[in-house]
């Protein structure tokens, strides 16, 4: 299968470069970056230097995707941008969004957190979500969900869905790794800014992927939806870890019930693994992965169910996530060019 990046010169966009690079059907025949046109993958990337599926390969402008003859093309670019990137492509040209354009289906959430007209909705490429595979597997144009909420959905849906939470009083705390910012050059994100130093931001609603949090506990059967969502940047490079408490339908509700739902909706699922009683995630166990490690429990003196989810945030919160969804909408086995086990240490 002949594939494309568009906006390859970023963390996300690296990231894709070096699973294409290793899946079992999949050709790079495009990878485009508009201010590093000219210079060569291995300059931008020194990681995926030497592997000869990205030998040579540089990066062009944008505007060669629409004469690249691909089967699919990834896009990796910035909020804003995706939506004119996918009109230049041919038609049967199927696309991954990695961006935030065709991720919400309301207007007015989309106006709360984002410059610019409302692009649409395209559908949602979390396959674990009920439903969600088939409908991804036939589609023409997939919006892969932001790297918080992918935590946040994969910890409460089913918790929503089985009835045992309540969606109306759902608080996030999450803590990602620097890469999650971008590549851009910032003051913040220097290295003696970040290390030592945990740090909030966009707290109070401010934080874009609240929205697509709460759209996806509406569409798992909440009568009504409110997430508190703070984001937290850690010194590290890469993972999440996304703390969700709700409120419990029942207060006889206990750890046994919550986590038997998870596992109920997860049991077939390739890349999700409910840990053991007493374990919690932490995302060194599921960094360079497609992996999501899950943990819950019930606090019966709160009234409330504590969720704990780590992943990725490059891999099932971005690129991994994008293949993934790829290859459903391929036709090829789901799991091609991935893997669940994290790199350890």
């Amino acid at each position: 299968m002949r594939v494309g990046v568009v906006g390859a010169s970023g963390y996300a966009g690296g990231e894709l470069l070096r699973l294409i690079a290793g899946h079992p059907e999949f050709k790079l025949v495009l990878a485009t970056a508009e201010g590093s046109a000219g210079k060569r993958v291995d300059d931008v990337h020194a990681s995926l230097a030497g592997h000869p599926a990205l030998h040579g390969v540089t990066f062009e402008p944008h505007a060669a995707a629409a004469q690249a003859g691909c089967d699919l093309v990834f896009l990796a670019l910035p909020a804003g941008r995706s939506a004119a990137a996918a009109g230049a492509l041919p038609a049967g040209v199927r696309v991954v969004d990695l961006g935030p354009d065709f991720r919400l289906a309301d207007p007015a959430a989309w106006s709360r957190h984002y410059d610019g007209a409302h692009a649409g909705r395209w559908v949602t490429g979390l396959p674990e979500l009920p439903g969600a595979r088939s409908s991804i597997g036939n589609a023409a144009r997939v919006a892969a969900p932001g790297c918080y909420a992918t935590a946040a959905m994969l910890g409460l849906v089913p918790l929503v869905a089985a009835g045992l939470v309540s969606a109306d009083d759902v608080v996030v705390v999450a803590a990602s790794g620097t890469s999650g910012a971008g590549r851009s050059l910032r003051a913040d994100l220097l290295g003696s800014e970040v290390m030592g130093s945990a740090s909030a931001y966009q707290a109070g609603g401010a934080h874009r992927h609240t929205p697509e949090i709460e759209q996806a506990l509406a569409e798992a059967g909440a009568a009504a939806a409110r997430v508190s969502f703070t984001p937290v940047l850690a010194p590290m490079p890469r993972g999440i870890l996304a703390t969700c408490t709700a409120r419990l339908t029942a207060p006889e509700t206990g750890t046994a019930a919550l986590c038997a739902a998870l596992r109920d909706a997860y049991a077939a699922e390739p890349f999700v693994t409910v840990l053991a009683e007493g374990r919690w995630p932490a995302t060194g166990s599921v960094a360079g992965s497609n992996g999501v490690h899950v943990q819950a429990a019930a606090d019966r003196r709160a009234g409330r169910a504590t969720v704990v989810v780590a992943i990725d945030n490059l891999g099932k919160g971005a690129a991994g996530q994008a293949v993934q969804n790829a290859n459903l909408m391929l036709g090829l086995p789901e799991a091609a060019g991935l893997s669940g086990m994290g790199v350890a240490p």
